[in-house]
């Protein structure tokens, strides 16, 4: 049977590839932050699509890559994920920093290691990663992005080098287009008849193991790489000046950023829970730490430093702070798009306050707790015995 993974196959690009493997293979995979959009799918696509398809939620910014443990039996894999915004540096956040390198370069390369024993053997393997023209060329507004798209192209050229020294036919397609209308990106819309061709052209390029493809190169971007390599400085001049009068420019950042906060005294697995059921709905994520369990009018045992170095520690957590007295002045520091918190706040007065508080920008996200260790089992544990 043959059978592809398609990673970031559920809108734009990814999913119009994924159509058009659907004719000629028995099985596709598609692993995405989010599910398909189905309203992009066309009506006559939609059954084949659902029999023949399977998939798994994977937000690329976490370091658990498992799922790919379990997609084994492949000949073909192509990586669209990736994302962007039209900015300057100084307005970047330290999440999409982090976010952009590790979406757009480090978890790409990793797939890639998981998969490079069928790369590199003598059977047939077709693979195809979504690169960038900003990773050929200088691209001021897209600093970071460029940095990691011309990181992706690098390494894709050098891998196939030493495919070719070690006599493997097996090559991965570097697909590096300028913009894509009919994609999502940099706040797109899902069209996927705006992207068939190109895609059709992905395929038919991947299975002739080529090394290069950037679309419209004849008509566009010949010139522009042209122009680049003559005169450096003055290309990114114009392309700075280019980008500001585009109205492309975004001063939206492209990352959920969520927000809890605690005392965390006695670390335990219903913690871990916590941080982990959090981290699983947004992409960069701050957790709050009380000074003491005043707020609570409970004791802590653990000291406030210790508290924090085990948070930080933790793979969940991008930023470890100092709680403020509320959760609404932490937004004033972080401006995060979901607050986290156990569901036996729901309904009190301060949340309540903080709902109508946050209705237009903020979503609270109430946690029901479970069933297992919890700080009050450990903290009475330990004043028993004290007795």
């Amino acid at each position: 049977m043959k059978k592809a993974l398609i990673v970031g196959g559920n809108s734009g690009i990814g999913l119009s590839i994924c159509k058009n493997l659907l004719h000629i293979y028995d099985h596709v995979y598609i692993v995405g932050k989010d599910a398909v959009c189905a309203h992009a799918l066309p009506d006559n696509f939609r059954r084949e699509f659902e029999e023949k398809t399977s998939f798994y939620k994977l937000n690329f910014v976490n370091d658990d890559f498992s799922v790919f443990d379990n997609i084994t039996d492949i000949d073909t894999l192509v990586i669209t994920a990736g994302f962007g915004r039209v900015a300057l540096f100084e307005d970047l956040t330290e999440a999409e920093i982090k976010n952009l390198m590790n979406v757009d370069f480090n978890s790409i390369v990793r797939i890639i290691k998981k998969y490079y024993h069928k790369i590199k053997s003598e059977e047939s393997f077709y693979t195809m990663i979504m690169g960038s023209i900003a990773g050929h060329i200088s691209s001021p507004y897209f600093s970071v992005y460029g940095a990691a798209k011309s990181g992706l192209c690098r390494f894709i050229e050098n891998i196939n080098i030493e495919l070719e020294a070690a006599g493997i036919n097996n090559r991965i397609l570097d697909v590096s287009p300028g913009s894509l209308k009919g994609t999502a990106f940099n706040g797109g819309e899902n069209n996927l008849s705006l992207v068939d061709d190109v895609a059709y052209e992905v395929i038919e390029k991947m299975y002739a193991q080529e090394t290069i493809y950037i679309p419209q190169y004849e008509e566009i971007y010949k010139d522009v790489i042209g122009r680049y390599q003559t005169e450096p400085n003055k290309f990114g001049q114009d392309s700075y000046r280019y980008k500001e009068e585009s109205g492309r420019i975004s001063d939206k950042p492209q990352v959920v950023v969520g927000y809890l906060s605690g005392t965390f005294d006695l670390f335990h697995i219903g913690h871990l829970n916590l941080l982990r059921r959090a981290k699983e709905q947004c992409d960069y994520l701050v957790v709050g730490v009380h000074n003491s369990g005043a707020w609570k009018g409970k004791e802590t045992f653990i000291p406030f430093e210790e508290r924090c170095e085990i948070l930080r520690n933790i793979k969940f957590v991008d930023k470890v702070v100092e709680s403020p007295d509320e959760d609404s002045d932490a937004w004033d520091l972080f401006h995060y798009h979901k607050l986290f918190v156990g569901s036996d706040y729901k309904g009190t007065e301060r949340f309540r306050r903080y709902e109508e508080m946050f209705k237009d920008k903020v979503e609270i996200v109430y946690f029901p707790y479970t069933k297992g260790t919890s700080s009050t089992q450990l903290r009475n544990a330990i004043t028993k015995k004290d007795k």
